[in-house]
This record gives structure tokens, sequence and C-alpha cells, in this order.
């Protein structure tokens, strides 16, 4: 299991009424560090999402704040984000005020059926 971690506050991008521009911006900025964060690792694999933040999003939000991070990790694995071969775990914990962060955590799957 490799463990990555990033300096990133994501927000919830379903609620989020910044300028189209603004929140391009800012997706391509989490991919590319995602991308530049981890490193290729053998398929089938488990990859987990944790958002780090003071307050906590229900599921579809927090699904929606990593969408550019799940991008980001997918190209670093040379697939598109639905290959069945990887399975998205999402998950998020409490950060102390004003600490944000991303950890990814990939495992590789030992027997076929994971």
């Amino acid at each position: 299991m490799t463990e990555y971690r990033l300096p990133l506050r994501t927000t919830s991008k379903l609620n989020d009424r910044k300028h189209w521009a603004a929140r391009h911006r800012q997706a391509k900025a989490e991919r590319r560090a995602a991308y530049m964060a981890t490193r290729r690792h053998d398929l089938p694999c488990v990859v987990t999402l944790t958002r780090v933040s003071p307050g906590t999003l229900d599921g579809d939000n927090l699904q929606g704040a990593m969408k550019s991070i799940r991008d980001g990790v997918a190209d670093r694995l040379g697939i598109d984000d639905r290959d069945s071969r990887v399975e998205w775990r999402y998950a998020q914990r409490r950060g102390r005020p004003r600490q944000y962060g991303v950890v990814i955590t990939i495992a590789a799957c030992l027997e076929q059926g994971k």
C-alpha cells in the first residue's frame, strides 16, 4: 500500500458559484497535482481518496469535490477513471482548524475477485 499526501483545499463543486474560468483553473490545478504526486501502479488496485478538512461533506458532495483528484490519479495510472480494474473509495476525516489536504492511498489487489 502506498500513500500520497497533497496540501490541497478541496471544496464541493456542486454548490460552487465561481466563474466557470476560475472553476476550470482550480480543477486543472488539482488534477495536475494528483498526477504529479502519484506514480504508476500495477492493476487491479484499490484507490482511496481521503479529504482532510475541519468540516465534512455529504456523500455526493464528497465525490464531486474529489473528481479532479480522481482524474489525475487515473491519468497517472494510464486509464480512464471508469476502468473496472480500479475500485474507487472515498473517505473524509476532520482536521484541525485551517488544516486541509487530500490523502491518496493505492493498494494492490492480491486476488482477481478483489
